[in-house]
């Protein structure tokens, strides 16, 4: 006869601490069954040696080594989920599948069909909150819209928040006696699953309470090492919750930090209302934009190599460590869209394969944002100017002597392109798309 188990599938939450899924499967009736699926349809995407499928699954491995030291073990599969989970029903009495919510267009197809195939079988199909604080239209206007603009959005969240149990941390040690106690497997290798150790490595976040209580003022500088907290990648994964995180920013008191952390809540329920943001512009009319789409300059400006040298640093940082800071994105990203007019699309994908944070709410937000297409975007006539940025955000140029050293020298390439031209290019290209010249 088949073990009856309920099953928890780690997805984006990859910890056992403060887990609101796993600690809610633990206090059901049935032995719990820990699954983590590397999923073939996500995998296809990534090159051989992509860094964050080498974090992942060193991830998973010490998420194992956890659950074999309280008697039981992760089991890990390759494969597409849905057949992975027939076949786990071949093995055990499936009761229960459990799971934490994921709220991309991918995940939610995804998991309907989960749902189905539960509803097929008469196993119970169960979601919690804990990827975010308040989610899908939690927060929404008298009138049941969603918001599209960040204040109003960020202030009934902070009410919101401050009048509930939300950040209740959820602790599993008391039912961890629950796990099934399962003889353990070897992990399956990466290059079992075709990939190769990546050369970047994700950094410890750091949540101290010097980090925080300096945040307002270092964040901005690029050359700062800590000015931030290195935080996205282990939200991005979950290896860090939500909750903990928050519950950091409200004890050192600081709203920066706070609101850092609500931009990407309010990114996550943007793209959850209106999932064809991914590919097309929020507010239509810029999808009318004529863009060049030079393939040169865009392979240039992939490089690091456009003479504008905080541009070139931007870039070069992200290529050679999977980083890039958010002031400097918002740079680099500008003079994509505007100083060059190449499709928002191509920066968004071309992040979404370097970024050890891509996360794909944010990274369709802020390039939105930066192109001016996007819910509370960036005015279309604001056009950062890549040589003041310096100026401003590192005066000394300790982040340019970093990336670009050679700036001052012949090798140096000249500009592609003239700023106060791009700029005069740009607005009447925008205006013209959006009927106002």
């Amino acid at each position: 006869m088949k073990r009856k188990v309920s099953v928890f599938w780690f997805r984006r939450d990859l910890r056992l601490n403060d887990n609101c899924g796993f600690s809610k499967a633990l206090q059901g009736q049935h032995n719990v069954l820990p699954l983590f699926i590397f999923d073939k349809d996500i995998l296809t995407e990534c090159p051989e040696n992509d860094s964050r499928v080498t974090f992942l699954h060193q991830t998973v491995a010490q998420l194992k080594t956890e659950l074999i030291a309280l008697g039981s073990d992760l089991l890990v599969r390759h494969g597409q989920p849905l057949a992975v989970l027939k076949n786990l029903q071949d093995e055990y009495d499936l009761q229960h599948i459990i799971s934490n919510r994921d709220y991309e267009p991918y995940a939610q197809d995804r998991d309907a069909q989960i749902q189905v195939f539960c509803q097929e079988q008469q196993i119970g199909f169960h979601q919690f909150k804990d990827q975010v604080i308040c989610e899908t239209n939690q927060i929404v206007k008298g009138d049941g819209s969603p918001y599209v603009v960040y204040t109003p959005y960020s202030k009934k969240w902070m009410a919101l928040v401050d009048s509930l149990e939300g950040l209740t941390e959820y602790d599993h040690k008391p039912y961890q006696d629950n796990l099934c106690a399962t003889v353990p497997e070897p992990l399956l290798s990466l290059d079992a699953m075709g990939f190769v150790t990546g050369d970047h490595k994700v950094l410890p976040c750091d949540l101290t309470h010097e980090m925080i209580q300096n945040y307002s003022a270092k964040r901005n500088f690029p050359a700062q090492s800590k000015g931030t907290s290195k935080l996205s990648p282990h939200l991005r994964f979950g290896t860090i919750s939500i909750r903990h995180a928050v519950r950091s920013a409200k004890k050192h008191q600081d709203i920066t930090f706070l609101k850092e952390l609500i931009w990407r809540e309010f990114f996550m329920q943007i793209l959850w209302h209106f999932p064809h943001t991914t590919t097309q512009s929020f507010k239509p009319a810029y999808d009318r934009i004529e863009w060049r789409n030079d393939q040169n300059e865009f392979d240039l400006w992939c490089q690091g190599k456009t003479g504008y040298p905080l541009v070139d640093a931007g870039m070069r940082e992200l290529n050679q460590t999977g980083y890039m800071h958010n002031r400097v994105r918002m740079v680099v990203a500008s003079f994509l869209c505007k100083h060059l007019l190449i499709d928002w699309r191509w920066g968004e994908s071309y992040f979404a394969k370097t970024l050890l944070d891509f996360e794909l709410s944010s990274n369709v937000g802020n390039w939105q944002w930066a192109a001016g297409s996007g819910v509370d975007a960036a005015p279309y006539f604001r056009i950062f100017n890549p040589t003041t940025q310096i100026d401003k955000f590192d005066a000394q140029h300790q982040y340019l002597d970093r990336w670009v050293p050679e700036r001052h020298s012949v090798v140096y390439p000249a500009p592609i392109v003239d700023h106060k031209i791009a700029r005069e290019r740009c607005l009447l290209t925008y205006k013209k798309a959006l009927d106002r010249l």
